[in-house]
């Protein structure tokens, strides 16, 4: 008998490459890209030769569960009364874990009806060893129960909502964590360019991410046309207008400790223009996928519509889209800078000062240039879907 294999059968390998969909190789392909050019190209710096090496640090982060509330008191803090918590704390997680210590809360930090601890909260504990022999300090509650409670009842809603399709745009989601903290932060860290890592992190994730959920279509072929296309002018556009205004990245208080902690050479500038890139590649996409999907919709219901009228047709909605979005860049930003707002106006500063200042022109450039990418998406998205749905989306 001929036990040679039949001219038709297929190799295992062949098989397993046809099973799984385009898209899913390419959200395979774009992710595993940022995981080995992260492990291969972001190490941390090796100390030079010869170097002082910093000694360990004696303190450390611990958790622990408020056993008792033994008394509450005033005290004199920089002249000033100021509530002062005795509590009895054990020690939950850490090298110390069980032991039980009685902790001040209230000396290092102001206390409020918020900050104030009862029975059974859970706490996070700095300790350190001073002169005066060991310290423990309050500094925070443990939010892990809060945040994956909010974590799981948004994906049951994605889900129960979105069915197949939600399903995939947590999966969507957790590439854009990934990216960010496998990739983009640790590029960053490595004295890359933040500006160029934050480009290519935001075009990777956003191919896996778009693929994944949109399958393998001229639909999202095009959207991320559009969207690589406003990316690119945002990055130019963030460029143009940093060095324009002298912005310098210092605008805000976490660039201050990075270049007091002194511990990576980073470019401040750079992480501000990569940060106005990762910001508004969402808001390019949501753009991109809805006018690629509205045009290509249109050339489905009316196939007898050309290229040109696609695209006026098309812009009509796009226009509301630009409306929208940019109000919602508008709105993003100055929800997160509101407390800044505040302190301005308690200051009396006039309005014109206010604006100058670099902590608001950075949030202005970021609104002003990313609206202005998004802007442009609108209407490059719309002539290339417009052309691909003229020779691509069946006449018939």
């Amino acid at each position: 008998m001929n036990h040679e294999r039949s001219a038709d059968a297929e190799d295992p390998i062949d098989l397993l490459v046809k099973s799984v969909p385009r898209h899913l190789w390419v959200t395979i392909i774009a992710t595993t890209i940022m995981l080995v050019a992260s492990w291969l190209f972001f190490k941390p710096p090796l100390p030079a030769p010869g170097a002082e090496v910093e000694a360990p640090a004696t303190g450390e982060t611990m958790e622990g569960r408020v056993v008792e509330v033994l008394s509450e008191e005033e005290t004199l803090i920089a002249e000033q009364a100021q509530p002062v918590q005795r509590v009895l704390v054990e020690i939950s997680r850490g090298s110390q874990k069980g032991r039980r210590v009685e902790i001040l809360h209230g000396q290092a930090s102001m206390l409020t009806e918020d900050t104030r601890v009862q029975t059974g909260d859970r706490v996070v504990l700095e300790y350190d060893v001073g002169p005066d022999g060991e310290l423990f300090y309050i500094t925070d509650f443990i939010r892990w129960p809060a945040l994956l409670g909010l974590t799981l009842l948004f994906a049951v809603a994605a889900v129960a909502v979105g069915r197949w399709v939600g399903l995939r745009a947590l999966v969507s989601m957790g590439i854009s964590v990934l990216a960010i903290a496998g990739f983009i932060i640790p590029g960053i860290m490595a004295g890359k360019d933040p500006l160029l890592v934050c480009m290519i992190g935001s075009l990777l994730l956003m191919t896996a991410s778009l693929y994944l959920v949109y399958g393998w279509t001229w639909k999202t072929h095009t959207a991320l046309a559009g969207l690589t296309i406003g990316l690119v002018v945002t990055a130019l556009l963030a460029v143009l207008f940093a060095r324009l205004a002298h912005l310098t990245g210092f605008g805000s208080e976490e660039a201050g400790f990075l270049v007091y902690l002194g511990q990576v050479e980073i470019n401040l500038r750079g992480v501000l223009l990569g940060g106005i890139v990762v910001g508004a590649v969402g808001v390019l996409d949501d753009v991109a996928v809805g006018q690629a999907s509205a045009t290509f919709e249109l050339r489905q219901a009316n196939p007898q519509l050309r290229w040109a009228q696609l695209f006026r047709h098309s812009m009509v909605i796009g226009r509301d889209h630009i409306a929208s979005m940019t109000n919602t860049l508008l709105l993003a930003y100055a929800g997160a800078s509101l407390p800044l707002f505040l302190l301005m106006a308690s200051l009396n500063i006039p309005l014109a000062q206010t604006l100058n200042r670099e902590l608001i022109a950075e949030e202005i450039v970021r609104t002003l240039v990313g609206s202005l990418g998004l802007i442009l998406a609108v209407p490059v998205t719309s002539l290339l879907a417009g052309l691909v749905a003229q020779k691509y989306v069946s006449s018939q």
